[in-house]
């Protein structure tokens, strides 16, 4: 014990290290000697006494790299946990962009109407007025009247949105979304959905069209198409027309019937961001979890497979 304890505290050196080694392992040595044939057994529990004496002087046990299966699982772990967070966090920047939006155009749509031409007239991007209500005078346009394939009224029957072209003073003109109509019907729209003749005054919130167009060479009359398409309506017409449409709201003189069927605004919600982002957080955790549950069952193995070779040790 001295003799550790000052190889240990640096008095004597390394050097007292074999000779606390050797007087642990003489006796063993010894009687491995005398039993003879059983030296193999004696030989184990000498070289187990010796390791008991490296350990009482301070040595430690040879520390083995971990395998090459758990440095593997580590680094995939953590490339799925990290792009798992990252992906839950794109999601809820998205929620906020989302809700920021909502509420412009929950402000745009909450401002009182103006006249159309006030609105064109300020601004040098029409695009810019989306969301805004807005009133307009001129004159329907039923012969270049374009039928909005594959709606649903409010009811949730199926049928078309009907879009009509209204002629403004300035020559220019708006294509007008009128609202839901019955499937089977033809353009231009004849009986109690038809537009009515002469001067009318329509209001409504001015939108974005779904997309835009830029037709080449020859341009075919269309009468239906699936999405709001000003680009293609325009061009089948003698006037130019405003980049954005209305969909109307009110309308004088007011139909003669119930159809069109007043188109209701789009309802604002705030999307499945948040319930992606939690998604993609409990795809991180169930990561974490299993790379936990893994290592403890590798662990488990490598002690049962070591567990026989130490009982013959004793």
């Amino acid at each position: 014990m001295t003799s550790c304890h000052q190889w240990r505290t640096g008095r004597r050196g390394i050097t007292a290290a074999p000779a606390a080694i050797a007087a642990v392992a003489a006796p063993a040595a010894a009687s491995s000697r005398r039993r003879g044939n059983r030296g193999d057994r004696s030989s184990g529990t000498a070289s187990n006494l010796i390791g008991r004496a490296l350990r009482s002087c301070g040595y430690a046990p040879r520390v083995q790299p971990p395998p090459l299966r758990t440095v593997v699982l580590t680094a995939v772990t953590l490339l799925i946990v990290l792009t798992c967070i990252r992906l839950g966090f794109w999601q809820l920047h998205r929620l906020d962009g989302r809700k920021e939006a909502n509420a412009e155009i929950s402000a745009a749509e909450a401002a009182p109407p103006r006249p159309l031409p006030v609105l064109l007239a300020g601004t040098n991007d029409p695009t810019s007025l989306r969301f805004r209500p807005t009133v307009a005078t001129g004159t329907y346009d039923p012969a270049h009247e374009v039928l909005l394939y594959g709606r649903s009224s409010v009811q949730g029957e199926p049928g078309d949105q009907l879009l009509t072209p209204l002629r403004l003073a300035d020559g220019r003109g708006i294509v007008v979304d009128r609202g839901w109509i019955p499937l089977d019907r033809g353009v231009p729209v004849t009986g109690e959905a038809a537009a009515p003749p002469g001067t009318v005054t329509v209001a409504g919130v001015l939108f974005p069209p779904d997309v835009t167009t830029i037709p080449t060479g020859t341009v075919s009359p269309v009468q239906r198409i699936t999405k709001v398409d000003l680009g293609q309506i325009g061009a089948q017409l003698p006037y130019p027309i405003v980049p954005v449409y209305l969909l109307l709201q009110t309308q004088r003189p007011s139909q003669q019937g119930a159809l069109p069927e007043p188109p209701p605004l789009p309802p604002l919600t705030n999307g499945p961001h948040l319930s992606y982002a939690v998604q993609w957080f409990s795809f991180a955790t169930i990561t974490i979890v299993g790379y936990i549950v893994l290592l403890r069952r590798d662990r488990t193995d490598i002690l049962a497979a070591v567990a026989p070779h130490r009982r013959e040790e004793v």
